[in-house]
């Protein structure tokens, strides 16, 4: 019963900035991978940014400089930095992340998805 709930979205003017922040809840042994994908109108999903659990980042090409990803591991979140926004930005940005959770066998590790949060950047 992992989630990953998304929060700090909303509608912002070009050249505003905003934060993201995606917090883990459940059953959590250990999170490893956590990243933020984003899906505008019309659009496939796509990599925004991930980090590992030592703290190692990659970026869309396109994106870096402006966003930036960080995590607080005391309490299970992954946050965006998102500035210079674009209209082009606009999309629901999805929270990912590669969970190790406690079960009835043990331990297993999973994939999980948050539910998105909205971005609007309005010209």
């Amino acid at each position: 019963q992992v989630q990953l709930v998304e929060s700090g979205g909303g509608l912002v003017q070009a050249g505003g900035s905003l934060r993201l922040s995606c917090a883990a809840s459940g059953s959590i042994s250990s999170i490893n991978t956590m990243g933020w994908y984003r899906q505008g109108p019309g659009k496939q999903r796509e990599l925004v940014a991930r980090i590992t659990s030592p703290g190692t980042t990659n970026y869309a090409d396109s994106l870096k400089g402006r966003f930036t990803i960080s995590r607080d591991n005391a309490k299970n979140t992954v946050y965006l930095q998102m500035n210079s926004l674009k209209p082009e930005d606009t999309a629901v940005y999805y929270c990912n992340a590669d969970v190790t959770y406690y079960s009835g066998y043990g331990r297993r590790t999973n994939n999980y998805w948050g539910q998105g949060t909205q971005v609007t950047v309005s010209s």
